[in-house]
């Protein structure tokens, strides 16, 4: 790798870049996210040959929920634009193996630098910030690396070291909170009724909440690193400031005009007004 510091990278998703890598090197099962099977590596029957959806506007009414909540975190383009420096697969088929093999590993990369982005911009986590920075830049550069290089990548061994970073901050931010710090860390919240409660500064990391109702909830300086939102209610409830959210678990939950998102984040179109 080279021994100048790239710059970090979009973390946003711009389709327009990419060679539909989340369409076609991630498999899928047939359930209620997805209207059929598809196996990894091979298109998807909706895939058009420029690249594009043939039925992205229908996506939902379709059965293809889970392509509308998938975020990539601008893996995509960095692969298909820098990583294989714009040859797409199928101009050039023997790309097409390398690039879907990087393609989840850079997708973890991006995802680690949007967590170490946010958690840099915290105050309260300024005690970490320096190691943070570090992090930061040992990740931009992976995100740099040949496709040969990146196949060699322990991403799970990073993972875990910035994930102590990440714990540490999530603890100074969530120590700010004023109310009593629920810990539901794993936790089995599945269909739980939690609506109108006071959660500021609780752990939902790995938490399962699906189809639970957190309408009207406080939830701001909650933790919701790795958080299953699917189907969770979220009208009313207030998530400024709330620590590690993406936009996928937004797109996963059901919410309304009165659910108040972090500023970085964009009200999905299937909210109800």
């Amino acid at each position: 790798m080279s021994t100048t510091p790239p710059a970090t990278p979009d973390l946003h998703a711009d389709c327009a870049n990419c060679f539909a890598l989340c369409c076609v090197a991630l498999p899928f099962a047939k359930s209620s996210d997805f209207a059929l099977n598809k196996a990894a590596g091979t298109p998807c029957k909706n895939l058009r040959q420029d690249f594009r959806c043939g039925i992205h506007a229908q996506l939902r009414d379709q059965g293809f929920q889970g392509c509308t909540v998938f975020d990539c975190f601008g893996a995509g383009q960095q692969v298909s634009q820098v990583t294989f420096g714009g040859r797409d697969w199928r101009s050039h088929p023997g790309t097409a193996g390398p690039m879907y093999e990087v393609f989840p590993v850079m997708r973890q990369l991006h995802e680690l630098l949007f967590y170490v982005t946010e958690a840099l911009s915290l105050p309260a986590a300024r005690p970490v910030h320096p190691e943070l920075r570090r992090a930061l830049a040992e990740t931009t550069q992976w995100t740099a690396a040949d496709a040969q290089a990146l196949t060699t990548l322990d991403v799970g061994a990073l993972r875990g070291r910035i994930n102590t970073l990440l714990l540490r901050t999530s603890e100074l931010v969530r120590a700010k909170a004023p109310a009593r710090k629920k810990n539901h860390r794993g936790a089995d919240l599945m269909g739980a009724r939690l609506a109108g409660a006071d959660l500021r500064g609780a752990n939902f990391r790995g938490a399962y909440l699906i189809a639970a109702d957190l309408g009207g909830a406080d939830l701001r300086q909650a933790d919701f690193i790795g958080a299953d939102f699917r189907d969770t209610n979220l009208r009313g409830a207030d998530l400024r400031d709330a620590l590690f959210l993406t936009q996928a678990q937004l797109n996963a939950a059901q919410g309304d005009a009165a659910t108040r998102i972090p500023a970085s984040l964009t009200r999905p179109a299937h909210w109800s007004s």
